[in-house]
């Protein structure tokens, strides 16, 4: 923030030190960096000032691809603002003035802004067509970040129209290339659009493989909002197919982001309002994965435990602890996948789940505590030596606390 305001006031001295009575054209190349540099700083309405004294002064002084380019940054902060008439007027603008100019960069950069616009307006056909353009304009090899968001920002528009075959193999384009570019964010973005559109076309599975792709590419640590979406997206193609413990999870999983957005929200309670609310869905979907998968579900599920209220920790615990004793064959993998969740949380996390886990356990009957203990203890033992002692010590005096007077050994 401060780096911000400091290129702000050096942006604005810029401006004063060329007056546009003696330099115009400096005088309009100032205020087009103050008023980008004002937009980033979220001064919106100032920035708007600025670039407009840009573009006027651009275009007097027969500066062309300058005005293109300001009347580009201008189209951004009037959309931000929700003036989508003008954003559109300035877009189209800069795209033309831009057209006739090499910078074929900047040019695609117009046409995808104008096609943003234009859908945001409900000219879908409009929007395709600057898409396509801009697609021609930011070729893979040159712009791969942007080639992805217009491959994407296309699918989506296509998906809206109906066009699902066209939307589908558009968006693969852009999964692939934003997979090969690292571009995390547009990733998580594209595989959740085309998990939209396989939903759409009835394709569950493939809409569930989609879903769960953008949920990995947008950690809750990292892009919460995202992964909420994701999840929220994932809760419903999964009701879609009968398949209602993952379906409740990973609904659970959405509403406890503190940053989802109300639509994802909405979207989450209503499956949890249609298929109930009971603990004890981590098991089943277990069972339909295979062990590889496991600890990673588990994590997730894990980490939402965290932040329940105490009475919910218990009440998945002793759910999970009996999902386990069911599945005695698989008692130690299943730890395992549920000790190595508990190593990756904060100490005070991990200490809240081992502590509401050892009240659950404390209400059965004492064989099946210690065919748990057991299991636990055996898993605790695969893990290197440290996090094996940091665990055991942390169970054995949370358990001394409680009064539970069985070693975990």
């Amino acid at each position: 923030m401060e780096d911000s305001s400091k290129a702000v006031d050096e942006l604005e001295d810029r401006v004063t030190r060329y007056p546009k009575s003696r330099y115009p054209v400096l005088h309009a190349r100032a205020q087009f960096h103050f008023g980008v540099a004002l937009a980033d700083a979220g001064r919106l309405d100032d920035a708007e000032r600025a670039l407009t004294r840009a573009a006027l002064l651009f275009h007097s002084h027969d500066h062309e691809v300058d005005h293109g380019k300001a009347n580009n940054a201008l189209g951004a902060v009037l959309r931000l603002t929700g003036r989508l008439q003008e954003a559109e007027e300035a877009f189209t603008t800069a795209a033309e003035a831009l057209e006739r100019s090499a910078l074929r960069l900047e040019h695609g950069a117009s046409r995808f802004n104008l096609g943003l616009v234009q859908r945001d307006l409900g000219d879908y056909e409009g929007a395709i067509g600057s898409f396509e353009r801009a697609r021609d304009l930011l070729q893979r090899k040159v712009a791969p970040a942007q080639a992805a968001a217009v491959q994407r920002e296309l699918g989506a528009t296509l998906l809206l129209l109906g066009r699902l075959d066209e939307a589908t193999a558009v968006l693969r384009q852009a999964v692939d290339i934003a997979d090969e570019t690292n571009d995390f964010i547009g990733l998580g973005a594209a595989w959740n659009t085309l998990g939209l559109t396989h939903l759409a076309a009835a394709r569950l599975e493939l809409a569930i493989e989609a879903f769960t792709a953008a949920a990995g590419a947008s950690p809750m640590s990292v892009r919460p909002e995202a992964f909420a979406m994701a999840k929220s997206n994932l809760a419903l193609a999964h009701e879609r197919a009968g398949e209602l413990a993952p379906a409740r999870s990973a609904a659970r999983q959405a509403l406890a982001i503190r940053a989802a957005a109300d639509p994802v929200v909405e979207q989450a309670a209503g499956v949890l309002e249609r298929l109930g609310d009971e603990p004890g869905d981590l098991h089943y979907v277990l069972d339909q994965q295979q062990p590889a998968q496991w600890p990673a579900i588990v994590r997730e599920e894990v980490v939402r435990w965290v932040d329940a209220g105490s009475d919910e920790q218990r009440a998945e615990a002793k759910a999970w602890i009996e999902g386990a004793l069911e599945r005695f064959d698989q008692g130690e993998d299943r730890a395992e996948a549920w000790v190595g969740a508990l190593l990756e949380l904060p100490p005070e996390g991990a200490d809240s789940l081992i502590r509401s886990t050892i009240e659950a356990l404390m209400t059965m009957e004492p064989s099946d505590q210690d065919r748990f203990r057991s299991d636990v203890s055996s898993a605790m033992a695969r893990f290197h030596l440290p996090q094996w002692m940091r665990l055991r010590d942390a169970f054995n005096r949370i358990a001394g606390d409680l009064g539970e007077g069985s070693a975990w050994m």
